[in-house]
């Protein structure tokens, strides 16, 4: 412990620090001390850097924020928080730069020397305020207010400094730390969806023996509320319980639980979904059936799913499209099967819409994949036994511990999807109200091959053994004629 800050009171924050990726990324909620652990990764990245010849340890070091007063109210009082000038440095406010160089390392004669320079970038245009900075690494405080243009030019002024005629950077890199970012941003392109292998490969040939998750790695702190919660030692007791109260549930999903996030204006359809949890690897057993879902229309999608013997609902893979007729994607589907769930059988279930017929072709999607040797079947078209179908496993603990959904990070669509891209449209009227049904959008025909695979498992469930939905308690929400195309039937 130094200075009262404990590395070991925040799991996360230590092995983010103790990671030598490049490019490191630390996310989590409000409170959980992503800039204090981003600060002591600096101060510790200086005092190891191989001194110069006159037995100094030198580093510079960019910490950059989207505006000044962003700095000078938080970035900056949190760096003089942990290391006060009067004790540490030396700080040149009209520079916005800060020395700290009275901090010795073990077996040292001669202080280290830690430049800070504080910069505030918060447009693509001002990369050009960073060409002339060399610098051993950089701290972007809060990253996902800073356009990913900075964050992609800083990278290739890191590692400048010590010059290599003075012995060289011992490390070099970007940090990051932030509140989850929106699913759509780069943030979680890169992140996220971004496969790392050629640019590790490409390292590893020029440093030999290099670790695999050194070039890019982000760290996912837990969230607030739940029972592995970083930092409360230092927060007030409830503090992200009374934080929640009165804010939106997706509010409280970012800022509080620690989720990626949607910034939109409708209503999540399946809020029950939590990213951190319903989100982990799983894989299929051979000898159970996967099931395939589809939808269909211009812009046909299908996900492929198991039912495992612990009563877990696993999505291990989807295949989605745009401007694809059933015939060609009933081609690449087949393929994608053979060739990633080979020696397995299938049970497919479709939008009933793909028995009718268009106008422009006398065969319906059913006959078109029956004539290629799937014997799909028609799920239920109720959107509200649909719909609970999917919350069912959703809601679901086995043994108290263990989600009864578990999507695979790979179905990337179906993942944004939950997530809020498939949602409830927010009316342009006053208050809080919402369409009735969720909006045909991008996301909604992957959530709708999902969710006819879930009637087919939970949905007879769900209907009753007295004919709940004939009964009306299921009904069919009237359609207002402009979800279907008169040509397509979607």
């Amino acid at each position: 412990m130094v200075l009262g800050y404990n590395r070991e009171s925040v799991p996360t924050i230590r092995r983010f620090m103790e990671s030598d990726a490049f490019i490191r990324g630390l996310m989590g909620p409000f409170g959980s001390g992503k800039s204090s652990g981003c600060v002591w990764e600096i101060v510790l990245r200086g005092l190891r850097q191989a001194p110069g010849a006159d037995g100094v340890r030198r580093s510079r070091w960019a910490v950059i924020r989207n505006s000044y007063r962003q700095l000078e109210d938080t970035t900056i009082r949190t760096v003089h928080q942990w290391f006060p000038p009067m004790r540490f440095g030396r700080w040149k406010p009209t520079e916005h730069s800060y020395v700290i160089n009275r901090m010795v390392a073990e077996g040292d004669e001669k202080p280290a020397e830690i430049e800070l320079l504080f910069r505030a970038l918060d447009r693509p245009d001002q990369v050009g305020n960073l060409l002339s900075l060399e610098l051993t690494g950089a701290w972007v405080n809060e990253a996902r207010e800073v356009p990913w243009a900075i964050i992609e030019a800083v990278q290739g002024r890191v590692g400048r400094y010590p010059a290599r005629r003075d012995g060289g950077a011992t490390w070099s890199g970007v940090i990051m730390d932030t509140n989850p970012p929106d699913a759509e941003s780069d943030w979680y392109r890169f992140f996220e969806e971004k496969d790392h292998g050629e640019a590790v490969a490409a390292l590893a040939q020029v440093i030999p023996g290099m670790n695999v998750e050194r070039f890019a790695r982000i760290f996912r702190q837990p969230g607030g509320r739940g029972a592995a919660a970083e930092n409360l030692d230092n927060l007030p007791p409830g503090y992200y319980q009374r934080l929640a109260v009165g804010k939106s549930d997706e509010w409280n999903k970012v800022y509080i639980d620690g989720d990626y996030g949607f910034v939109m204006e409708g209503r999540p359809v399946f809020g029950e979904y939590n990213d951190g949890f319903h989100c982990r690897d799983c894989r299929t057993v051979p000898a159970l059936p996967v099931y395939r879902g589809w939808d269909f229309g211009l812009t046909p999608a299908c996900v492929f799913t198991q039912m495992l013997p612990s009563g877990q609902w696993i999505v291990v893979d989807e295949l989605v499209s745009d401007a694809m007729g059933i015939e060609r994607f009933a081609e690449i589907v087949a393929r994608h099967s053979a060739q990633h769930f080979p020696e397995t059988s299938f049970v497919d279930i479709g939008d009933p819409a793909g028995m009718q017929k268009a106008q422009t072709d006398e065969r319906t999607c059913f006959e078109i994949l029956h004539a290629r040797g799937i014997a799909i079947e028609p799920g239920m078209q109720t959107l509200a036994i649909r719909l609970e179908s999917v919350r069912r496993p959703l809601r679901t603990l086995l043994d108290g511990a263990a989600p009864g959904f578990v999507l695979h990070p790979r179905c990337t669509t179906v993942r944004r999807a939950l997530m809020g891209g498939y949602q409830y449209r927010r009316m342009q009227v006053s208050g809080e109200r919402y369409t009735d049904r969720p909006e045909k959008n991008r996301w909604s025909h992957v959530m709708d091959a999902l969710q006819y695979v879930a009637t087919r498992l939970f949905g007879s469930e769900l209907r009753g053994a007295g004919g709940a939905e004939a009964d009306g308690m299921w009904r069919e929400l009237p359609d207002d004629g402009r979800t279907r195309s008169s040509i397509t039937g979607y």
